[in-house]
């Protein structure tokens, strides 16, 4: 896999790239793509892969030399306990789609989906028990769905390809690419959509399985900003979480909201969760689509 080089001082290969290196390189790649948009709207039409980053006639020269595949981005804002930035799903659910983008040579990459389901605001459910929370009906959010796949349909590309990084609305991202897929067959229109549940897997049982096999237990490691949760974020880019909460031991009470343990996570301990979701997810998307 090739990790972007911006912000290092020495070229790293995906197997030799140091913790120092990696972090420095996922800095620079938020850097570019979010935190400073001026340099990302500058670059070179030929380098960009984020479709805002693009005019709408670059668009279409890029689809009709055969970027016909474009990734949907889906976040959500939500509550992260007290050492984890409510944006963590919107900023690493950006970050990994341009690194699978990359790696798959012919993709776009789509704005981040932010208003996502959550659960109930009144009464408030699960994550709406916490401030910051933004949650918006299902229906909602799937015609929403909808309405973007539609709209990549019209403007020619093949592939298009949800990428959940959270797990609340697997099912509608299901629902909406078995609704349009049926549609399309049916009127001929060389144009499907995917629910890549293979990235969310990877992001959560893929990512625990190797963190397992390094030692940690399942309640450290967690199901949410625990300890698998904060590294990734921490992989895609350190500013999003409070560094007062590493190292250190605090209490179940100390972080509500919080299933698992962040003190051990590290960059390092991201950085395999991201290979593994990238190397799967590039697989499965090249899968799905080689006999197109």
């Amino acid at each position: 896999m090739a990790w972007p080089r911006v912000g290092c001082s020495e070229v790293c290969s995906a197997e030799t790239m140091s913790k120092v290196c990696f972090a420095s390189a996922s800095r620079g790649l938020l850097a570019a793509l979010w935190l400073v948009p001026a340099l990302a709207w500058g670059a070179p039409a030929a380098d960009a892969v984020q479709l805002e980053a693009l005019t709408s006639t670059e668009l279409r020269e890029r689809i009709a030399a055969g970027a016909t595949t474009i990734l949907v981005p889906l976040g959500g804002t939500e509550q992260n306990g007290p050492h984890m930035v409510l944006g963590k799903h919107n900023v690493r659910a950006r970050v990994f789609a341009e690194l699978i983008a990359r790696e798959l040579g012919n993709a776009l990459v789509a704005p981040v989906m932010a208003y996502v389901p959550e659960g109930s605001v009144e009464p408030p459910a699960a994550h709406m028990r916490y401030a910051g929370t933004i949650s918006i009906p299902e229906p909602a959010f799937e015609a929403v769905l909808e309405g973007a796949a539609r709209s990549f349909r019209r403007h020619g590309f093949r592939e298009v390809v949800f990428l959940g990084d959270h797990g609340g609305y697997q099912k509608s991202e299901e629902r909406v690419a078995a609704r349009l897929n049926r549609e399309w067959a049916a009127g001929g229109t060389p144009c499907r959509v995917h629910a890549l549940g293979e990235y969310y897997r990877a992001s959560q049982q893929g990512h625990a399985e190797l963190l397992a096999a390094r030692g940690f237990k399942a309640d450290e490691i967690g199901t949410h900003a625990g300890l698998a949760d904060t590294a990734l974020a921490l992989a895609a880019d350190e500013a999003l979480v409070r560094p007062q909460w590493l190292g250190r031991a605090s209490t179940p009470a100390e972080r509500p909201g919080v299933s698992g343990d962040p003190q051990r996570a590290t960059v390092a301990l991201g950085r395999i969760g991201v290979e593994r979701i990238v190397a799967t997810s590039v697989s499965a998307i090249r899968e799905r689509t080689r006999t197109r």
